[in-house]
C-alpha cells in the first residue's frame, strides 16, 4: 500500500474513530468537514471489507495507448 493511500485511509479511520470517542456522529463530521452520509458509507465500508475497503477505486476506463485493431493485429 502506498504512502498515498496510507494518508486516506488514516484520515478516514480518524472520522471513524472521532465519532466513536465523542458518540456523537454528527459533531464528528461537523469538526472533520465530512457529511454525515459520507460516515456511514465509511462505516459500512469497514463493516463489510475491513480498513482495506477504505481506498478510493479507480473508476477510470483503461486507456491503452496505440492499441491496434486485432484484425489488423491478425493480418500482420
Amino acid at each position: 500500500m502506498s504512502s498515498v493511500h496510507h494518508k486516506i485511509i488514516k484520515h478516514k479511520i480518524g472520522l471513524l474513530n472521532l465519532a466513536a470517542e465523542l458518540g456523537n456522529v454528527s459533531r464528528a463530521c461537523k469538526v472533520m468537514g465530512f457529511s454525515r452520509d459520507t460516515f456511514y458509507r465509511y462505516q459500512a465500508a469497514v463493516e463489510t471489507g475491513g480498513v482495506e475497503a477504505l481506498i478510493d477505486a479507480n473508476r477510470r476506463k483503461p486507456n491503452i495507448k496505440n492499441r491496434v485493431e486485432e484484425a489488423t493485429e491478425a493480418a500482420i
